[in-house]
């Protein structure tokens, strides 16, 4: 499992259940996040309780998606960002893109987080909420494969890994996943020829977040975290990706049932971690509970992305800033 923590420090119960459980990752939200300094001994107080490499993971996309903010770090370009520039000169929008990623994973390597939920593959759609929106690159699966990619290798030549998210595709969901479970009922034809498109170039990539929608064309009534076909005929089959597969939030309100009937779903259906966000110690423990240890394929996954993980190349950080700043203007 991969779980939040309730605030800035470790509550001695928290310490003891890192211990105990040994968690593979933990995720950090604007709750968790003031200083340098304070989220440094976070993670550290983090990885010393686990005792192990583990995966430390922030949702820092830019624009509206950004647990560490001004005036202590800097503000960056929401996704659209850079597929309205490439609309104008993609070389300029693909140098861009890269840049940010880079300085974003250079602002993370030195907290000590390793992952970045980012890029965000799901396409900018009319038929889609707004809780995607300005967060997606472009309406192009083809450009906004190039603009993710350029992301992913940003955040890899920082040090960072990418998460590639929500997979198969959220751009089309008409509700927001963390209220009301979204339903899309887009022939499967055409989701492989558009929505999917981006995952399945950038399926190499070492881990990715499942979308909490249902695609009644792929299995009537259950969501892609929760789902044996869509993990194992559309994520693992069409898109061809093999890398650690995490659900999104399971205290989200799309998925029904306890958050012990949703561990146990979507390790049944096929995902290897359960991310749970909301740093509820009670809620956590019944996770915990019901999630096995990393073993088998799913271990090999995990110490595949891992392995990932390349020494970084980042570019100065000055120049970079003003660059990025000088394409996106």
């Amino acid at each position: 499992m991969i779980c939040g923590a309730s605030g800035l420090v470790l509550t001695d119960r928290e310490t003891e259940f890192f211990k105990e459980y040994s968690p593979s990752g933990m995720i950090l939200f604007a709750r968790n996040c003031q200083t340098a300094d304070q989220i440094k001994s976070l993670v550290n107080s983090f990885l010393e309780a686990v005792g192990h490499d583990a995966l430390v993971l922030i949702d820092q996309e830019g624009g509206r998606v950004q647990r560490l903010v001004p005036p202590e770090w800097p503000q960056y370009p929401a996704g659209n960002s850079f597929g309205n520039l490439y609309d104008r000169n993609p070389e300029a929008a693909l140098e861009a893109v890269w840049l940010a990623a880079n300085l974003i994973g250079q602002d993370l390597a030195e907290l000590g987080i390793n992952m970045d939920c980012l890029p965000v593959l799901d396409l900018d759609s009319v038929e889609g909420h707004d809780v995607i929106g300005d967060r997606a690159y472009h309406a192009d699966p083809d450009i906004v494969s190039e603009i993710g990619g350029r992301a992913c290798e940003g955040l890899l030549a920082a040090g960072i890994l990418p998460v590639i998210k929500h997979i198969p595709g959220h751009g089309r969901a008409g509700a927001d996943s963390h209220k009301a479970l979204p339903i899309v009922a887009t022939p499967r034809r055409e989701l492989e020829e558009t929505d999917f498109v981006p995952f399945k170039k950038l399926s190499g990539m070492p881990a990715a977040m499942t979308a909490h929608v249902v695609y009644t064309n792929l299995d009537e009534t259950r969501p892609a975290t929760v789902s044996p076909a869509i993990i194992r005929e559309v994520i693992r089959g069409f898109i061809g990706f093999n890398g650690l597969l995490m659900s999104d939030d399971i205290s989200m309100n799309a998925l029904e049932g306890t958050i012990a009937e949703r561990t146990v779903a979507l390790i049944e259906a096929g995902c290897d971690v359960a991310l749970h966000c909301n740093g509820e110690y009670d809620e956590m423990v019944q996770v915990a509970k019901n999630v096995p240890h990393l073993n088998g394929a799913a271990l090999a996954r995990f110490e595949q992305a891992l392995a990932m993980k390349s020494k970084p190349t980042p570019v100065k950080r000055g120049v970079a800033m003003e660059r990025l700043q000088a394409l996106i203007a």
